[in-house]
């Protein structure tokens, strides 16, 4: 792991920034051949070790949408790992192809689970050998992200600091399993979200409370709908709106500071 570091900051010139890194990272689970990405500035790498970001993508999975986001998200402050939840061969190219996609992984949730998990365990092997603090790392998602960030909590995982959910799903066959969260959540909801109802919304506290999680919390934007952070959403039930985007993303800024600084 430490020879492909090496190569991947060999190989940063030429990318939308000189300074921005911005690399493939294959990887295998299960005789499924993977493809994360890694992004972080150079020069911010140089200075000092950064904390990491593991980012679950939307439906459309690792695409340039997902790395023009994680890139923008990377700023000067964070190593980005976006996380491949499907495997090399597949790459939705339009919103039926995704459906069928993500469905594929929402229906086995011990699938989903083990991929989320492989993702941590490559991001920290990279930590390990490079300019990354391997104990501060965090997940972030983003729609069907966010439900598999979600996911993650609730398979126990402790080796992340905490989870970041943007407009993600909330419904799932394991909610019962809220128990054996150990990390802090955070969810970013829509609250007119047509895809994420209000009975869902509280579906899923009352399996908070029921968990007796220690720590989470759940904020909802007036008049956001589904998607709101994503510029590409532009229709009724799924729209990017500017100033809610802008607000999740400083919540999410704070809620890494909070964890990063303990």
């Amino acid at each position: 792991m430490k020879a492909l570091l090496t190569s991947l900051t060999l190989l940063a010139a030429g990318h939308a920034s000189a300074a921005m890194l911005q690399q493939s990272v294959p990887y295998e689970q299960d005789g499924v051949q993977f493809e994360g990405t890694l992004i972080y500035n150079l020069e911010a790498a140089e200075a000092a070790e950064l904390p990491g970001i593991l980012m679950v993508p939307n439906w459309m999975g690792p695409s340039e949408n997902a790395f023009e986001k994680a890139r923008m998200l990377a700023g000067d402050d964070y190593a980005i790992f976006v996380a491949d939840m499907y495997g090399v061969t597949v790459r939705p190219s339009n919103a039926k192809e995704a459906g069928a996609a993500a469905g594929t992984i929402r229906t086995d949730r011990e699938l989903m689970r083990a991929r989320a998990n492989k993702a941590v365990e490559v991001f920290q092997e990279l930590a390990e050998n490079g300019p990354i603090d391997e104990d501060r790392i965090l997940a972030i998602g983003f729609c069907f992200g966010g439900g598999t960030v979600l996911e993650l909590a609730r398979s126990g995982n402790d080796d992340i600091l905490g989870v970041v959910s943007f407009h993600g799903d909330l419904m799932s066959p394991t909610l019962s399993d809220s128990e054996d969260i150990e990390i802090p959540v955070l969810v970013l909801h829509g609250a007119d979200d047509p895809y994420v109802p209000k009975e869902d919304v509280d579906t899923f506290i009352n399996a908070m409370k029921a968990g007796e999680v220690d720590d989470w919390r759940l904020v909802m934007f007036s008049g956001a709908v589904h998607s709101f952070t994503n510029p590409e959403a532009d229709s009724d039930g799924s729209r990017y709106d500017a100033r809610t985007a802008k607000r999740a993303f400083e919540m999410m800024h704070d809620f890494a500071d909070e964890l990063f600084d303990d």
